[in-house]
């Protein structure tokens, strides 16, 4: 059988595994039939992230493209605007925004937005979108003054998931009366905010109510709020949370009333599958245990230190009741452990990889001269997918002396700030030690797929061989989404 003679509705199978928009735009010049079929996922997603090559050029071609090519803008689902030009080199400020105006206006079938980046928002753009009837996410920058209206932000009333970045006092003064107008279908709130004291503790009051379906709720950066507001956004939540991420609260914030909350009111965490929670000192992990006990259905739990002591080799040892308490209580089900910019020790490492047989993702921090025992632990893991590793930024660096040289048992241990690099052979080595299910595979900024080749042994056996290869998904890995700085 010819390729030719394949049934058609294979090929949208056969185009679901291209992720690379270059893959995608060559497969649609093979042919009329394979353009037919590709066109639609090429042009589903639309992203401009900060770090792209001529990210700002990037912008002006997509709304030229969508605002002179209608066909092609009714496939736009997802649009993701993290940069824009605020004064084009090619047009006009007048002529882009025009350009954009009409470009949002022919995506017809628009479910998600995101525009972040500061001072590119205005209203013009806001009314467009809150026109659309398919709209159903919205991510936006939050610092109104002197870019939009904040009243604008009223009228969308048919989000499911909500995301606010650095809100301004205009938009959190609004924020109560936009949720009541959202009604009972938003599923996921988030605020992010850097020390920002708007949000507060009467902010949240005021939201609880109108949050009754509420499956995620994520807080950053909001310092004024405690226990109080938080357990509000609890107890008013119909059936209970899937998913709650509090971070960069205050140090003082009680987590331990929190815990003590939800203790005398155990249904709050029924449904709580994934939690995130930035701690300031160890008494915060035990404390979230408590908190924990009553989240029968956990699978995902992410930690990160608000505190750079936390680095220090000493507190992984101090946190390993901590985590053998964990896999007891919730190890059966974890598939995600996610460990950033603090210490977990070995011990605990191998005890989460023998013990959750679940486990899929791992991201910790470990000592660049442990990684051959790293690796043994990852060995005894049952279906693990992605290990993302960090480097502690402080490194012990063993240097020899005019002492050692005489004494090999005597060295100066130094503290320093020292850039460890993972070469590919060596990341590549501990892959090769992970089980057969790894298909990701990271260390501080890069991170790799891993990729299978079959080979015949001169034997005449056929082998599976792991290489390392570019990451090549759109989407930001899932390990850099955990810490937000």
């Amino acid at each position: 059988m010819e390729f030719l003679h394949l049934p058609l509705e294979l090929l949208t199978q056969i185009l679901s595994h291209f992720v690379k928009v270059q893959h995608l735009a060559h497969a649609c010049r093979v042919n009329k039939t394979f353009y037919e079929f590709g066109i639609p996922r090429l042009y589903e997603r639309a992203s401009i992230y900060s770090w792209h090559k001529h990210a700002k050029m990037k912008v002006v071609c997509l709304f030229n493209t969508l605002a002179h090519y209608p066909r092609l803008a009714k496939y736009v689902l997802r649009l993701e605007i993290r940069d824009f030009p605020k004064v084009s080199t090619s047009l006009g400020g007048g002529d882009l925004e025009e350009l954009v105006l009409a470009g949002l206006k022919n995506c017809v079938n628009l479910r998600t937005c995101t525009w972040t980046r500061d001072g590119a928002l205005n209203s013009a753009v806001l009314r467009v979108l809150q026109a659309s009837d398919t709209l159903d996410e919205l991510e936006i920058n939050g610092h109104s003054d002197g870019h939009y209206d904040a009243s604008i932000l009223e009228g969308f009333v048919h989000l499911r998931r909500m995301s606010l970045i650095m809100p301004s006092a205009d938009v959190v003064g609004r924020l109560s009366t936009w949720v009541a107008r959202t009604g009972p279908q938003l599923q996921s709130l988030t605020l992010i905010c850097k020390t920002s004291p708007l949000v507060t503790d009467s902010v949240l009051l005021a939201l609880a109510p109108n949050l009754v379906h509420l499956e995620q709720f994520s807080l950053t950066g909001c310092l004024r709020v405690t226990h109080h507001g938080i357990s509000a956004i609890l107890s008013h939540n119909a059936a209970g949370l899937r998913a709650l991420a509090l971070e960069g609260l205050a140090p003082k914030f009680e987590i331990a009333s929190l815990a003590a909350h939800c203790a005398s009111t155990p249904s709050v965490l029924a449904r709580l599958h994934s939690f995130t929670l930035s701690v300031h000192t160890p008494a915060w992990l035990m404390h979230g245990l408590t908190l924990l006990a009553h989240a029968p259905l956990l699978e995902i739990i992410q930690l990160y230190a608000a505190d750079p002591l936390f680095l220090h080799p000493t507190a992984a040892a101090e946190t390993d009741g901590f985590w053998r308490a964990l896999v007891d209580a919730h190890g059966p089900r974890l598939t995600r452990v996610s460990v950033h910019r603090m210490a977990i020790s070995l011990r605990a490492v191998e005890d989460v990889c023998v013990r959750c047989p679940a486990l899929r993702q791992l991201f910790v921090v470990v000592d660049p001269m442990a990684l051959d025992a790293l690796a043994a632990c990852l060995a005894r893991a049952h279906v693990l997918a992605a290990v993302h590793i960090n480097f502690p930024t402080t490194t012990t660096v063993v240097s020899s002396t005019s002492a050692s040289d005489r004494d090999p048992d005597v060295y100066t241990r130094l503290d320093v700030e020292v850039p460890v690099i993972l070469k590919a052979p060596d990341a590549l080595a501990i892959v090769r030690r992970c089980p057969p299910t790894i298909a990701l595979f990271g260390c501080n900024a890069r991170v790799w797929q891993v990729e299978r080749k079959v080979r015949r042994t001169d034997t005449g056996e056929l082998v599976v061989e792991r290489s390392l290869g570019k990451y090549e998904s759109p989407d930001v890995p899932e390990q850099f989404l955990v810490v937000r700085t």
